[in-house]
């Protein structure tokens, strides 16, 4: 395997390409330890070690250490560490690592994820944002379960009630059309169904807003 071309990344690191494709980042000290110029080959032996050995521990030792700053979805963690340019192998081995301790657990973060926000967000929006955090649908479904069964409920129409109080809306009093049209629209972009935003609200059809 022949070194095509060495990029300097930063004043300590660099990007190595191997056979014309980016193989991985080493530090200047690795550059020199393993021998590695461009145009001139690399061996074997070496290759092994980097991939086996040096890059293996370095990324474990990432992952960790950005969990200790912070809660992770195993999406999350990965994009991280693609930021660090590490091989997609290598980064599956520190996420195979750290979930094997648990350290990282879609399905803990989005129970405990729908404890936090129970009262001021709707499922509906609980489930995009944990969604967008990159946890599949079938996780987060199985989140509601465990919650439920710990005795969570979440009360859609206290929040709503609460939303309307904080904008002085009075279902029970008198508003136009638009006015009404207007508070359907910012619930809904609240992440609240139809049928629970009527319910709230009483007396409204949703040929209305249409």
């Amino acid at each position: 395997m022949l070194v095509t071309q060495v990029t300097e990344l930063s004043k300590s690191r660099s990007k190595v390409y191997i056979d014309q494709e980016f193989a991985f980042v080493l530090y200047k000290g690795e550059l020199r330890l393993y021998h590695i110029k461009e145009g001139e080959p690399l061996k074997e032996e070496d290759y092994r070690i980097i991939m086996e050995e040096v890059l293996p521990k370095r990324v474990k030792l990432r992952a960790m250490n950005l969990l200790q700053g912070r809660e992770y979805t195993t999406s999350q963690l990965r994009t991280k560490l693609q930021q660090g340019f590490y091989p997609p192998g290598i980064i599956e081995q520190a996420i195979d690592y750290v979930a094997g301790f648990h350290y990282i657990d879609d399905l803990r973060y989005a129970v405990d994820y729908i404890t936090y926000h129970e009262n001021s967000r709707s499922r509906r929006r609980i489930e995009q944002d944990l969604q967008g955090k990159g946890i599949l649908a079938a996780t987060i479904e199985e989140a509601w379960q465990i919650y439920r069964e710990n005795g969570g409920q979440q009360d859609e129409q206290s929040m709503i009630r609460e939303l309307l109080r904080k904008k002085h809306y009075d279902p029970e009093g008198e508003t136009d059309w638009k006015e009404r049209q207007k508070i359907y629209a910012f619930l809904a972009r609240k992440g609240f169904s139809a049928e629970a935003i009527r319910k709230a609200i009483g007396g409204m059809h949703g040929d209305d807003f249409q």
